[in-house]
């Protein structure tokens, strides 16, 4: 299948998204048309789900998670090992594919093709480790002559949700960690990226993952809602909007999650800073993916004394950016997900100005191509600096004491990760203390990202962690054993 969806996209024909259910490409039913957004026009046709499919994928999960439970550790590791080659082998075809549906320049696409295969490889070396602990239950009167030992079982059925911001890698995640863990995995695709999900389930396939470990589905929130309420689910892994991830939770009940639910991400530049190096940074990193990420610089916060000279070297590392087809290698910002998404996050600049704030560039939009937006000093309560822009705009604003920033940081509904720029440590320590937020990224802007390190939020930002190592953990269950009258400590 691999090589049939990569092919495919080289072409001018859709290309076919079918399910994967009970070890069977499935191709059936009316077919749901992705219409890329630069291109527009149809890049792919992917298969919604009918409950009959959702109920025969429940049924072989059923069973696959015995098999998939059963294979050793090193067994599941060699698989992503391989994933992780493929992964590097087949880069720059899965960066054509991401393009042509989301509209994501290639070397955008070939960076996340990059950390598509670190993240297999940290996910095989995680499978290596998973382990257990001898109790130290001889400590306690009641413990003496008895032996207590644990190990992380997988925990059998995992649901991943993933997004259209990032398909590959964040899928990479998923599937990868669960399948480390010893689990079996429903992937529900997004409507918006259909195939590049299923090259990814192909590239896991071809590199050894069996048939038992992984089915992939396609549809909406109908079928999102279905799996997740189903008790075949241990574990479900979701990123997405604070309102779906709601949806899921209430669908879930009794289930355990972890959700990634987006941010605001604010970055703050000193005084004492690099102003040429925060601007650039900050310029390369807010407009990545045309904003399109849940730690994308969003709000930029400058110590008044140097807020007027960064806002002149920012909007000139913007001005240089380069807009147009994002199959072009040259091209920094294409289009956003949706010509609907651009209009809002041209709404939302056209609200901030009629309020008084500057506008210093963009603002304007043909199709789903959003020229990079630069709005100084907007209201407080503006849209643009309470909500998720998740677009090609960034704001920047003035600040006078790094206190009071940081009250304003932590004012947002949201708390995923934040940006610092500054050589004072004690103002290091200080945001690293207080900032309200699962991350901070020093002398470097919010959006940066290491795929092995703990990465989440708090607040509305949702919980859990997404690095394979913490995935892992909750993609397992501790399970207990303890002898009697066997002891390893000594019986007096």
């Amino acid at each position: 299948m691999l090589p049939d969806v990569l092919e495919q996209a080289k072409s001018d024909s859709p290309v076919e998204a079918p399910a994967y259910v009970s070890g069977r490409w499935i191709a059936d039913g009316p077919a749901a048309k992705r219409i890329g957004p630069h291109v527009r026009d149809v890049v792919s046709h992917s298969y919604p789900a009918t409950g009959e499919q959702i109920s025969s994928a429940l049924d072989f999960a059923r069973t696959g998670a015995r098999a998939i439970a059963a294979l050793a550790p090193a067994t599941r590791a060699a698989t992503l090992d391989r994933a992780s080659r493929l992964a590097t082998e087949h880069r720059a075809d899965f960066a054509r594919l991401i393009a042509l549906e989301l509209g994501k320049p290639v070397k955008d696409g070939l960076g996340e093709m990059d950390r598509v295969a670190d993240t297999f490889a940290v996910c095989a070396s995680e499978a290596r480790h998973i382990g257990g602990q001898t109790v130290p239950v001889a400590g306690w009167a009641r413990g003496i002559g008895n032996t207590a030992l644990t190990f992380r079982a997988p925990a059998g059925v995992a649901l991943a949700i993933t997004p259209f911001n990032a398909p590959a890698n964040l899928l990479a995640h998923k599937l990868g960690a669960s399948f480390a863990a010893g689990n079996t995995t429903l992937v529900k695709a997004p409507p918006q990226a259909p195939a590049t999900t299923v090259a990814v389930v192909a590239l896991l396939l071809e590199a050894g993952m069996p048939a038992e470990a992984v089915q992939l589905l396609h549809g909406g929130g109908d079928v999102g809602a279905a799996l997740c309420a189903a008790r075949e689910v241990s574990v479900i892994s979701f990123t997405g909007s604070p309102e779906t991830g709601a949806a899921v939770a209430r669908a879930a009940g009794a289930k355990r999650l972890v959700l990634e639910l987006g941010g605001n991400a604010a970055t703050i530049v000193c005084a004492d800073a690099d102003l040429a190096h925060a601007a650039r940074t900050c310029a390369r990193t807010g407009y990545t993916n045309s904003g399109q990420s849940c730690i994308s610089v969003q709000r930029v916060y400058v110590q008044r004394a140097r807020f007027e000279p960064f806002l002149d070297a920012f909007c000139a590392e913007v001005s240089a950016l380069t807009v147009g087809d994002p199959l072009d290698p040259a091209t920094d910002v294409g289009s956003m997900v949706d010509e609907d998404a651009a209009a809002r996050v041209e709404k939302w600049v056209a609200q901030a100005t009629e309020q008084g704030a500057r506008l210093m560039l963009g603002g304007s939009r043909d199709g789903a191509t959003l020229r990079p937006t630069v709005v100084a000093a907007p209201p407080a309560d503006s849209t643009l600096v309470t909500e998720e822009v998740f677009g090609a705009l960034v704001a920047v604003l003035p600040f006078d004491d790094f206190a009071d920033v940081i009250d304003t940081c932590n004012r947002s509904r949201f708390g995923l990760q934040a940006g610092l720029f500054t050589t004072d440590i004690t103002k290091i320590i200080q945001a690293w203390r207080e900032l309200q937020v699962g991350g901070l990224v020093v002398n470097g802007s919010s959006n940066f990202r290491l795929d092995h390190v703990p990465f989440g939020g708090v607040k509305d930002s949702g919980f859990g962690r997404e690095a394979p190592a913490q995935m892992i953990d909750d993609f397992t269950v501790i399970k207990t054993l303890i002898l009697r009258g066997m002891s390893i400590w000594g019986q007096a």
